[in-house]
């Protein structure tokens, strides 16, 4: 299959495909994490809400006495992440057999979640102060922390939402120029630019509108997911139980 056609069928699969729609929804999630770790490192103090590995690396620097960095909030982003992971872990847990309900319930809470933030980014002033930015990072860090637990839970290979390392490992490593099967590689050109521009709209809205535009767009993603998977969610779906 080409790379064009690879990254067609991720977008528009064909019926009967084993994933069903679930991998035009997780390339929409992933878009989500390039908006929401755009805002939050633009505006909450250089920390990520859904780039774990980032985080790790900016409290060793903030440890290390580097400007501009907060060893407080990238332990906060880490600590709500992992508690976000946890009950997303416990949320996927109650349905393992069914993935539209897996994707319905991480969607659901994540949704919440990102709404707190931005009912709090719509009630806070510019610029933002230490307390406003914690109040906007937890619940942030939580609903990635969601997402992902769902994302691999549902196990879609290149889809998980958040980490491209592997991705682009696999686009290089595995070329045709190579000798290598050049397999699922428009599968994951399409996750890196999903994340490319989500970051790209989710920088312009920080930087030019406002937070709670960032916000806002990410809710409605998220929203738009989780409405799409309860209504295309069919107990006779081969996709279902994957």
């Amino acid at each position: 299959m080409s790379v064009l056609g690879d990254a067609a069928r991720t977008l528009r699969p064909k019926r009967g495909d084993r994933n069903g729609p679930l991998s035009p929804l997780l390339v929409a999630l992933t878009f989500v994490t390039g908006v929401v770790d755009a805002v939050s490192y633009l505006k909450l103090g250089h920390v990520f809400v859904a780039n774990m590995t980032g985080n790790v690396v900016f409290l060793g620097f903030a440890l290390a006495g580097a400007g501009g960095l907060s060893a407080g909030s990238s332990l906060a982003a880490l600590g709500s992440f992992l508690i976000g992971a946890f009950a997303g872990g416990a949320l996927a847990a109650r349905s393992p057999e069914h993935r539209g309900r897996v994707l319905r319930s991480a969607s659901a809470a994540q949704a919440a979640l990102i709404a707190i933030a931005l009912i709090v980014a719509l009630g806070v002033s510019q610029p933002l102060s230490s307390g406003a930015r914690y109040a906007l990072l937890v619940p942030l860090a939580l609903a990635m922390g969601i997402q992902n637990a769902g994302a691999q839970r549902l196990a879609i290979p290149e889809l998980t939402t958040t980490v491209l390392t592997r991705t682009l490992t696999g686009l290089a490593s595995e070329a045709r120029a190579l000798g290598g099967p050049g397999s699922q590689a428009g599968r994951r050109s399409v996750a890196v630019l999903a994340m490319l521009v989500g970051a790209l709209a989710g920088g312009l809205l920080a930087l030019d509108v406002s937070v709670a535009a960032g916000l806002a767009v990410a809710f409605a993603l998220v929203a738009a997911v989780g409405l799409a998977i309860h209504l295309l969610s069919n107990a006779d779906a081969a996709w279902i139980r994957g």
